[in-house]
Protein backbone atom coordinates (compact mmCIF):
# COMPACT_ATOMS: atom_id res chain seq x y z
CA UNK A 1 0.00 0.00 0.00
CA UNK A 2 2.70 2.52 1.04
CA UNK A 3 6.42 2.09 1.43
CA UNK A 4 9.19 4.52 2.32
CA UNK A 5 12.11 4.07 -0.07
CA UNK A 6 14.45 6.75 1.24
CA UNK A 7 14.41 9.17 4.18
CA UNK A 8 16.82 11.96 5.02
CA UNK A 9 17.95 12.95 8.51
CA UNK A 10 15.34 15.73 8.68
CA UNK A 11 12.40 13.41 8.01
CA UNK A 12 11.79 14.14 4.33
CA UNK A 13 11.18 10.94 2.40
CA UNK A 14 10.69 9.36 -0.98
CA UNK A 15 8.11 6.59 -1.11
CA UNK A 16 5.62 4.66 -3.20
CA UNK A 17 1.85 4.71 -2.84
CA UNK A 18 0.22 1.62 -4.33
CA UNK A 19 -3.31 2.19 -5.67
CA UNK A 20 -5.76 0.21 -7.79
CA UNK A 21 -4.62 2.26 -10.80
CA UNK A 22 -0.90 2.14 -10.37
CA UNK A 23 1.99 3.10 -8.14
CA UNK A 24 2.66 6.80 -7.53
CA UNK A 25 6.08 7.89 -6.29
CA UNK A 26 5.98 10.32 -3.39
CA UNK A 27 6.24 13.18 -2.76
CA UNK A 28 3.72 14.00 -5.47
CA UNK A 29 1.39 16.85 -6.38
CA UNK A 30 -2.16 16.38 -7.64
CA UNK A 31 -3.70 18.85 -10.09
CA UNK A 32 -7.23 19.69 -9.00
CA UNK A 33 -10.00 18.30 -11.20
CA UNK A 34 -12.98 19.39 -9.12
CA UNK A 35 -15.58 18.47 -11.73
CA UNK A 36 -13.56 15.74 -13.39
CA UNK A 37 -11.21 17.89 -15.46
CA UNK A 38 -8.15 20.08 -14.91
CA UNK A 39 -9.18 23.53 -16.07
CA UNK A 40 -7.96 24.46 -19.59
CA UNK A 41 -6.09 21.15 -20.14
CA UNK A 42 -6.83 17.77 -21.67
CA UNK A 43 -5.95 14.69 -19.66
CA UNK A 44 -3.38 13.70 -22.29
CA UNK A 45 -1.58 16.96 -21.43
CA UNK A 46 -1.72 16.24 -17.68
CA UNK A 47 -0.49 12.70 -18.22
CA UNK A 48 2.24 13.92 -20.56
CA UNK A 49 3.56 16.19 -17.82
CA UNK A 50 4.15 13.11 -15.69
CA UNK A 51 1.28 13.42 -13.22
CA UNK A 52 -0.06 10.08 -12.03
CA UNK A 53 -2.76 11.29 -9.64
CA UNK A 54 -5.50 13.93 -9.67
CA UNK A 55 -8.15 14.93 -7.15
CA UNK A 56 -11.86 15.50 -7.75
CA UNK A 57 -14.62 16.69 -5.43
CA UNK A 58 -17.13 13.99 -4.52
CA UNK A 59 -19.69 16.47 -3.23
CA UNK A 60 -19.65 18.55 -6.42
CA UNK A 61 -19.87 15.45 -8.63
CA UNK A 62 -22.71 14.09 -6.49
CA UNK A 63 -24.65 17.25 -7.31
CA UNK A 64 -23.72 17.37 -10.99
CA UNK A 65 -23.77 15.22 -13.10
CA UNK A 66 -24.84 12.82 -10.32
CA UNK A 67 -23.43 9.56 -9.01
CA UNK A 68 -25.70 7.47 -11.24
CA UNK A 69 -24.31 9.03 -14.41
CA UNK A 70 -20.69 8.46 -13.36
CA UNK A 71 -21.31 4.99 -11.94
CA UNK A 72 -23.08 4.00 -15.15
CA UNK A 73 -20.01 5.04 -17.14
CA UNK A 74 -17.71 2.74 -15.18
CA UNK A 75 -16.89 5.10 -12.33
CA UNK A 76 -14.68 8.17 -12.48
CA UNK A 77 -12.01 6.44 -14.54
CA UNK A 78 -14.46 5.32 -17.20
CA UNK A 79 -16.33 8.62 -17.15
CA UNK A 80 -13.26 10.86 -17.46
CA UNK A 81 -10.83 8.60 -19.32
CA UNK A 82 -8.08 9.26 -16.74
CA UNK A 83 -6.06 6.05 -16.43
CA UNK A 84 -4.14 6.72 -13.24
CA UNK A 85 -4.92 7.32 -9.57
CA UNK A 86 -7.85 9.50 -8.54
CA UNK A 87 -8.40 10.94 -5.07
CA UNK A 88 -11.81 12.29 -4.09
CA UNK A 89 -12.35 14.95 -1.45
CA UNK A 90 -15.46 14.46 0.66
CA UNK A 91 -16.44 18.12 0.42
CA UNK A 92 -15.44 19.30 3.89
CA UNK A 93 -13.76 22.39 2.43
CA UNK A 94 -17.17 23.64 1.25
CA UNK A 95 -18.03 24.09 4.93
CA UNK A 96 -16.11 27.37 4.77
CA UNK A 97 -18.55 28.77 2.21
CA UNK A 98 -21.56 30.39 3.93
CA UNK A 99 -23.43 30.56 0.62
CA UNK A 100 -23.17 26.78 0.36
CA UNK A 101 -23.62 25.50 3.91
CA UNK A 102 -26.84 25.98 5.87
CA UNK A 103 -25.95 24.13 9.06
CA UNK A 104 -23.51 21.63 10.54
CA UNK A 105 -24.81 19.12 13.08
CA UNK A 106 -23.54 15.91 14.61
CA UNK A 107 -25.57 14.07 11.98
CA UNK A 108 -23.74 15.75 9.10
CA UNK A 109 -23.69 18.82 6.87
CA UNK A 110 -26.85 20.54 5.63
CA UNK A 111 -26.34 22.53 2.44
CA UNK A 112 -27.91 23.98 -0.67
CA UNK A 113 -26.77 23.05 -4.15
CA UNK A 114 -25.06 26.01 -5.85
CA UNK A 115 -26.55 24.76 -9.12
CA UNK A 116 -30.29 24.62 -8.39
CA UNK A 117 -30.54 25.62 -4.70
CA UNK A 118 -31.97 22.20 -3.75
CA UNK A 119 -31.39 21.11 -0.14
CA UNK A 120 -29.20 18.14 0.78
CA UNK A 121 -27.60 16.51 3.80
CA UNK A 122 -24.16 14.95 3.59
CA UNK A 123 -23.60 12.52 6.43
CA UNK A 124 -20.34 10.60 6.90
CA UNK A 125 -22.12 7.52 5.61
CA UNK A 126 -23.37 9.38 2.54
CA UNK A 127 -19.93 10.86 1.85
CA UNK A 128 -18.36 7.39 1.84
CA UNK A 129 -21.17 5.80 -0.15
CA UNK A 130 -20.79 8.44 -2.86
CA UNK A 131 -17.01 7.93 -3.03
CA UNK A 132 -17.39 4.14 -3.04
CA UNK A 133 -19.70 4.41 -6.04
CA UNK A 134 -17.51 6.95 -7.83
CA UNK A 135 -14.71 4.37 -7.66
CA UNK A 136 -11.85 6.69 -6.78
CA UNK A 137 -8.59 5.12 -5.67
CA UNK A 138 -8.45 7.13 -2.46
CA UNK A 139 -11.49 8.40 -0.56
CA UNK A 140 -11.37 11.01 2.20
CA UNK A 141 -13.41 10.98 5.38
CA UNK A 142 -15.84 13.82 6.04
CA UNK A 143 -14.17 16.32 8.37
CA UNK A 144 -15.53 19.30 10.30
CA UNK A 145 -13.50 22.20 8.94
CA UNK A 146 -13.98 25.63 10.53
CA UNK A 147 -12.45 29.04 9.71
CA UNK A 148 -9.12 30.23 11.05
CA UNK A 149 -9.62 32.55 14.00
CA UNK A 150 -12.54 30.58 15.45
CA UNK A 151 -12.72 30.28 19.23
CA UNK A 152 -10.97 27.36 20.90
CA UNK A 153 -14.34 25.86 21.88
CA UNK A 154 -15.29 25.70 18.21
CA UNK A 155 -12.04 23.88 17.41
CA UNK A 156 -12.69 21.43 20.23
CA UNK A 157 -16.08 20.63 18.71
CA UNK A 158 -14.47 20.37 15.27
CA UNK A 159 -11.98 17.78 16.54
CA UNK A 160 -14.72 15.84 18.30
CA UNK A 161 -16.95 15.76 15.23
CA UNK A 162 -14.05 14.96 12.91
CA UNK A 163 -13.20 11.89 15.01
CA UNK A 164 -16.83 10.76 15.25
CA UNK A 165 -17.37 11.24 11.54
CA UNK A 166 -14.13 9.44 10.67
CA UNK A 167 -15.22 6.43 12.73
CA UNK A 168 -18.60 6.39 10.98
CA UNK A 169 -16.88 6.73 7.59
CA UNK A 170 -14.68 3.72 8.28
CA UNK A 171 -17.66 1.63 9.37
CA UNK A 172 -19.54 2.60 6.19
CA UNK A 173 -16.62 2.03 3.81
CA UNK A 174 -17.41 -0.95 1.55
CA UNK A 175 -15.09 -0.66 -1.47
CA UNK A 176 -12.15 -3.06 -0.97
CA UNK A 177 -10.26 -1.55 -3.91
CA UNK A 178 -10.35 1.96 -2.45
CA UNK A 179 -8.03 3.38 0.21
CA UNK A 180 -9.56 5.54 2.94
CA UNK A 181 -7.69 8.52 4.38
CA UNK A 182 -8.72 10.46 7.49
CA UNK A 183 -8.18 14.20 8.01
CA UNK A 184 -6.84 15.89 11.14
CA UNK A 185 -8.21 19.16 12.50
CA UNK A 186 -7.52 21.36 15.54
CA UNK A 187 -6.57 24.73 14.10
CA UNK A 188 -3.25 26.02 15.44
CA UNK A 189 -3.75 24.54 18.92
CA UNK A 190 -0.98 22.00 19.50
CA UNK A 191 -2.91 19.94 22.04
CA UNK A 192 -5.99 19.73 19.82
CA UNK A 193 -3.89 18.80 16.80
CA UNK A 194 -2.23 16.04 18.81
CA UNK A 195 -5.58 14.82 20.10
CA UNK A 196 -7.04 14.75 16.59
CA UNK A 197 -4.09 12.84 15.15
CA UNK A 198 -3.94 10.30 17.97
CA UNK A 199 -7.67 9.61 17.89
CA UNK A 200 -7.64 9.04 14.13
CA UNK A 201 -4.54 6.84 14.29
CA UNK A 202 -6.23 4.76 16.98
CA UNK A 203 -9.18 4.15 14.65
CA UNK A 204 -6.74 3.26 11.86
CA UNK A 205 -6.72 4.47 8.26
CA UNK A 206 -4.72 3.91 5.07
CA UNK A 207 -3.33 7.44 5.19
CA UNK A 208 -3.76 10.77 6.92
CA UNK A 209 -4.54 14.20 5.58
CA UNK A 210 -3.59 17.33 7.48
CA UNK A 211 -6.57 19.64 7.07
CA UNK A 212 -7.46 23.12 8.19
CA UNK A 213 -4.18 24.78 7.20
CA UNK A 214 -3.39 27.52 4.67
CA UNK A 215 -6.75 29.17 5.39
CA UNK A 216 -5.42 32.42 6.82
CA UNK A 217 -3.02 31.48 9.60
CA UNK A 218 0.51 32.99 9.62
CA UNK A 219 3.07 30.90 7.76
CA UNK A 220 5.20 30.29 10.84
CA UNK A 221 2.18 28.87 12.67
CA UNK A 222 1.37 26.61 9.74
CA UNK A 223 4.95 25.30 9.65
CA UNK A 224 4.96 24.69 13.41
CA UNK A 225 1.66 22.80 13.33
CA UNK A 226 2.76 20.77 10.34
CA UNK A 227 6.03 19.69 11.99
CA UNK A 228 4.16 18.56 15.08
CA UNK A 229 1.54 16.69 13.03
CA UNK A 230 4.05 14.72 10.99
CA UNK A 231 5.87 13.87 14.22
CA UNK A 232 2.73 12.19 15.56
CA UNK A 233 1.37 10.50 12.43
CA UNK A 234 2.65 6.95 11.81
CA UNK A 235 5.77 6.83 9.62
CA UNK A 236 4.47 3.85 7.64
CA UNK A 237 1.41 5.73 6.37
CA UNK A 238 1.28 8.47 3.71
CA UNK A 239 0.82 12.06 4.89
CA UNK A 240 -1.24 14.41 2.79
CA UNK A 241 -1.20 18.21 3.22
CA UNK A 242 -4.46 19.39 1.75
CA UNK A 243 -4.82 22.58 -0.26
CA UNK A 244 -1.23 23.82 -0.09
CA UNK A 245 0.53 24.38 -3.41
CA UNK A 246 2.78 27.44 -3.53
CA UNK A 247 6.30 26.38 -4.54
CA UNK A 248 8.01 27.50 -1.32
CA UNK A 249 5.34 25.88 0.87
CA UNK A 250 5.66 22.61 -1.03
CA UNK A 251 9.36 22.40 -0.24
CA UNK A 252 8.80 23.41 3.38
CA UNK A 253 6.20 20.67 3.79
CA UNK A 254 8.33 18.06 2.03
CA UNK A 255 11.14 18.81 4.47
CA UNK A 256 8.63 18.21 7.29
CA UNK A 257 7.86 14.72 5.97
CA UNK A 258 4.73 15.33 3.88
CA UNK A 259 4.17 12.98 0.93
CA UNK A 260 1.12 14.21 -0.98
CA UNK A 261 -0.20 17.61 -2.05
CA UNK A 262 -3.03 19.19 -3.98
CA UNK A 263 -3.88 22.79 -4.74
CA UNK A 264 -5.50 25.02 -7.32
CA UNK A 265 -2.58 27.43 -6.82
CA UNK A 266 -0.53 26.74 -10.00
CA UNK A 267 -3.56 26.46 -12.29
CA UNK A 268 -5.39 29.43 -10.77
CA UNK A 269 -2.27 31.58 -11.00
CA UNK A 270 -1.92 30.61 -14.64
CA UNK A 271 -5.47 31.82 -15.28
CA UNK A 272 -4.46 35.11 -13.65
CA UNK A 273 -1.55 35.42 -16.12
CA UNK A 274 1.16 34.52 -13.56
CA UNK A 275 3.89 32.13 -14.69
CA UNK A 276 6.36 30.38 -12.40
CA UNK A 277 10.07 30.35 -13.11
CA UNK A 278 12.99 29.38 -10.91
CA UNK A 279 13.89 33.08 -10.72
CA UNK A 280 10.43 34.21 -9.61
CA UNK A 281 6.95 34.77 -10.97
CA UNK A 282 6.07 36.91 -13.97
CA UNK A 283 2.75 38.33 -15.12
CA UNK A 284 2.78 37.90 -18.87
CA UNK A 285 -0.11 40.27 -19.48
CA UNK A 286 2.17 43.23 -18.72
CA UNK A 287 3.24 45.45 -21.60
CA UNK A 288 6.96 44.78 -21.13
CA UNK A 289 6.47 41.33 -22.70
CA UNK A 290 4.85 42.58 -25.92
CA UNK A 291 8.02 42.09 -27.98
CA UNK A 292 9.87 39.61 -25.76
CA UNK A 293 10.81 36.71 -28.02
CA UNK A 294 12.31 34.51 -25.31
CA UNK A 295 10.42 31.57 -23.77
CA UNK A 296 8.79 31.94 -20.36
CA UNK A 297 11.83 30.27 -18.83
CA UNK A 298 14.95 29.55 -20.90
CA UNK A 299 15.93 25.92 -20.44
CA UNK A 300 12.44 24.76 -19.49
CA UNK A 301 11.44 21.67 -21.45
CA UNK A 302 7.66 22.10 -21.39
CA UNK A 303 5.73 22.39 -24.66
CA UNK A 304 4.95 26.05 -23.98
CA UNK A 305 8.59 27.04 -23.60
CA UNK A 306 9.79 24.83 -26.46
CA UNK A 307 7.23 26.22 -28.87
CA UNK A 308 6.22 29.77 -27.99
CA UNK A 309 7.58 33.14 -26.93
CA UNK A 310 6.55 35.42 -24.11
CA UNK A 311 5.37 37.87 -26.77
CA UNK A 312 2.98 35.32 -28.28
CA UNK A 313 1.55 34.31 -24.92
CA UNK A 314 1.24 37.99 -23.97
CA UNK A 315 -0.75 38.53 -27.17
CA UNK A 316 -3.08 35.62 -26.37
CA UNK A 317 -3.65 36.76 -22.80
CA UNK A 318 -4.32 40.38 -23.73
CA UNK A 319 -6.89 39.22 -26.27
CA UNK A 320 -8.50 36.72 -23.88
CA UNK A 321 -7.71 33.73 -26.06
CA UNK A 322 -8.28 30.42 -24.20
CA UNK A 323 -5.10 29.01 -25.72
CA UNK A 324 -3.10 31.48 -23.65
CA UNK A 325 -4.50 30.09 -20.41
CA UNK A 326 -3.83 26.53 -21.56
CA UNK A 327 -0.20 27.32 -22.37
CA UNK A 328 0.26 29.08 -19.03
CA UNK A 329 -1.33 26.22 -17.09
CA UNK A 330 0.81 23.68 -18.92
CA UNK A 331 3.96 25.59 -18.00
CA UNK A 332 3.04 26.09 -14.33
CA UNK A 333 2.20 22.43 -13.79
CA UNK A 334 5.42 21.40 -15.52
CA UNK A 335 7.26 23.76 -13.17
CA UNK A 336 5.69 22.00 -10.16
CA UNK A 337 6.78 18.63 -11.54
CA UNK A 338 10.34 19.89 -12.01
CA UNK A 339 10.33 21.28 -8.48
CA UNK A 340 9.22 17.98 -6.93
CA UNK A 341 11.50 15.85 -9.08
CA UNK A 342 14.38 18.03 -7.91
CA UNK A 343 13.25 17.60 -4.31
CA UNK A 344 13.16 13.81 -4.64
CA UNK A 345 16.65 13.75 -6.11
CA UNK A 346 17.85 16.02 -3.29
CA UNK A 347 16.33 13.73 -0.65
CA UNK A 348 18.07 10.72 -2.16
CA UNK A 349 21.38 12.60 -2.12
CA UNK A 350 20.91 14.03 1.38
CA UNK A 351 20.90 17.68 0.31
CA UNK A 352 17.27 18.79 0.58
CA UNK A 353 18.13 21.73 2.85
CA UNK A 354 20.55 23.08 0.26
CA UNK A 355 18.04 22.52 -2.53
CA UNK A 356 15.32 24.34 -0.61
CA UNK A 357 17.57 27.28 0.25
CA UNK A 358 18.85 27.56 -3.32
CA UNK A 359 15.31 27.62 -4.62
CA UNK A 360 14.28 30.24 -2.08
CA UNK A 361 17.13 32.55 -3.07
CA UNK A 362 16.28 32.29 -6.76
CA UNK A 363 12.50 32.34 -6.58
CA UNK A 364 11.85 34.78 -3.78
CA UNK A 365 15.00 36.87 -4.02
CA UNK A 366 14.32 38.22 -7.50
CA UNK A 367 10.70 39.18 -6.92
CA UNK A 368 7.80 39.01 -9.36
CA UNK A 369 7.99 40.85 -12.68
Amino acid sequence: MFEVVCEDKGGARVGRLHTAHGVVETPFFMPVATQGSVKTLRFRDVEGLGFRAIISNALVLYLRPGVEVIEGSGGLHGFTGWRHAIFTDSGGFQMLNPDFIEDVKDEGVLFRSPFDRSRHIFTPEKAVEVQNRLGSDVAMTLDALIPYGSEREAHELSVERTTQWARRCKEAHKNPHQLLFAITQGGVYDDLRERSARELVEIGFDGYGVGGLSIGEPKDEMHRVLRKQTGILPPDKPRYLMGVGSPAELLEAISAGVDIFDSTFPTRNARHNDAYTFTGEMNLSRGRFKEDRSPIEPGCGCYTCRSHSRAYIHHLLRNHEPAGLSLMTLHNLHFIQRLLEGAKEAIREGRLSEYKEGFRRGFEGSGAV
